[in-house]
């Protein structure tokens, strides 16, 4: 039976996790050579702090954090959308790069 509570608590430390991830990659997204690699990339972190979020301050097990993880990528798409033309795009940061 689908415990539809447990199911909310994961969904909302998604959104904390996705939060967090979302101002993280904005703000390392410039050291990858290629913006093809940004999805990849967004999906190890999203992946990586859930586990460490989870681990810390929680005690919910791996796999479901996988699963947290997986949440909040998809989550961390809806959020930059909100705040597009807010963030600074790939292609913005890798012309500020090469001026400098």
């Amino acid at each position: 039976m689908l415990s539809v509570d447990f199911l909310q608590q994961l969904l909302f430390i998604s959104m904390i996790i996705s939060t967090i991830t979302c101002s993280f990659i904005q703000k390392t997204k410039r050291l990858l050579e290629n913006k093809k690699y940004i999805i990849l990339y967004s999906l190890i972190i999203n992946i990586l702090f859930s586990i460490i979020f989870c681990y810390s301050f929680t005690k919910i097990t791996i796999p479901t954090s996988f699963w947290i993880g997986l949440f909040s990528f998809i989550g961390a798409d809806t959020i930059y959308k909100s705040l597009e033309g807010k963030l600074t795009t790939y292609t913005q940061i890798r012309q500020q790069k090469n001026k400098k």
